[in-house]
């Protein structure tokens, strides 16, 4: 047998208020409509499916395969029947029909459905009644009078999706075009044709109002499997260059003018060294001699940006990210201070993090050992990481 469905999504929400139609506000980061869209898009008993909806507001949704996109009528009966209309040409057997103001639908509701189904009878989805109904009359004052208190055996309140033969509820909508039903089983029984109820689910209930929205969010938060916290770790890193002749030494990314240069493979940043060493160990990844060894010619000259990228890359694939770096250039001169800025800026960049993410400072040893002699620079890093458990 063949199915088809119809997702209607074209009303305008009025009772939910806010600056979009209720079916494309974000429930759970998702528009609305691509929740209940999904379910029937991975049923496999269901190829074709015809979405009743802003086409302009659509057209920017990633929809499931086999969707078509069709535009609404001034009501929802209207909507449906122009929706089967774009079906004619697949001609189902069987067709669902659903309102994607309904997120909670499952597969199994889709299955019970289809079991109860006949050639000649329609099957819809409900829930019995569980509270009192009351009969409300006009009254002048602020509040309305119960008339009368209805008996509830017997009454179920109807649920989507609603399922029937195609050639049966197209005519239905054909014949019965401009008249008033809240839903399609109505019409059916309109016309004679029987339609069972299948026990839905309170949970698959419609989102109306901006209290529902909230339930919603919260049933959404309930059915996700909880995730365990992320791991926060902690690297550090050292690294010395020697001077040589030169007019700039590279700190931090940034081209400081210097007397002299500093010594080392690639362009010897002292600081970029220390934090990508910090780096790699924060992931376990060992140190920036193993990933770029200095015996490889490569290497030489070679900007140290290209180290600190490497490591942040291996942090990105993992999933993680950068929760602070720490950083300490220990020499007597060229003075950090005046490029500190510019320094926690492009590391910032290579990090994929904010500036105020990235410490620099600048010391020296009071003229005490080899970087207080000025015979070179040294530097130590400390970064903190965040990756999932």
């Amino acid at each position: 047998m063949s199915f088809a469905a119809v997702i209607v999504a074209a009303g305008e929400g009025r009772r939910m208020g806010g600056p979009m139609p209720k079916q494309f506000r974000p429930l759970g980061g998702v528009p609305l409509l691509l929740h209940s869209l999904r379910i029937f898009g991975a049923h496999p008993q269901i190829s074709t499916i015809a979405l009743v909806t802003d086409p302009e507001q659509a057209a920017s949704l990633p929809l499931p395969a086999g969707v078509r996109i069709v535009p609404g009528g001034a009501t929802r009966q209207a909507s449906v029947r122009v929706g089967l209309a774009a079906l004619a040409d697949a001609a189902p057997e069987y067709v669902f029909i659903h309102d994607a103001a309904r997120p909670f639908v499952t597969a199994e509701q889709i299955n019970a459905l289809y079991a109860a189904l006949t050639p000649n009878s329609g099957a819809i989805l409900a829930v019995p009644v569980a509270d009192t109904l009351k009969h409300a009359t006009p009254d002048p004052g602020p509040f309305p009078v119960i008339g009368a208190t209805l008996p509830r055996d017997g009454l179920w309140a109807a649920q989507t999706p609603q399922a029937f033969p195609y050639p049966l509820i197209h005519a239905a909508h054909q014949k019965l075009a401009g008249q008033d039903y809240t839903d399609d089983a109505a019409l059916c029984e309109a016309l004679g044709h029987p339609v069972q109820l299948v026990p839905g689910d309170r949970r698959n209930f419609k989102l109306t109002t901006p209290e529902d929205f909230i339930m919603a969010e919260a049933l959404l938060a309930a059915a996700t499997p909880p995730q365990p916290a992320p791991e926060i770790r902690t690297g550090q890193g050292f690294d010395v260059h020697a001077f040589t002749d030169g007019d700039h030494v590279m700190l931090g990314g940034v081209r400081v003018p210097h007397s002299r240069a500093l010594a080392g493979h690639s362009d010897a940043d002292v600081a970029l060294h220390a934090l990508t060493d910090a780096l790699l160990g924060a992931l376990g990844e060992g140190d920036i001699g193993q990933h770029f060894p200095p015996s490889d010619l490569q290497w030489r000259g070679r900007d140290s940006r290209h180290f600190l990228r490497h490591a942040a890359g291996l942090l990105t694939a993992r999933g993680g990210s950068v929760v602070n770096a720490d950083l300490t250039i220990i020499c007597e001169q060229p003075k950090v201070g005046p490029h500190r800025d510019a320094m926690r800026t492009v590391i910032a960049a290579d990090l994929a993090v904010t500036p105020e993410r990235v410490n620099i400072k600048g010391t020296t040893t009071e003229r005490l050992g080899f970087t207080g002699r000025g015979e070179g620079i040294a530097a130590q890093a400390v970064i903190t990481i965040r990756i999932p458990a």
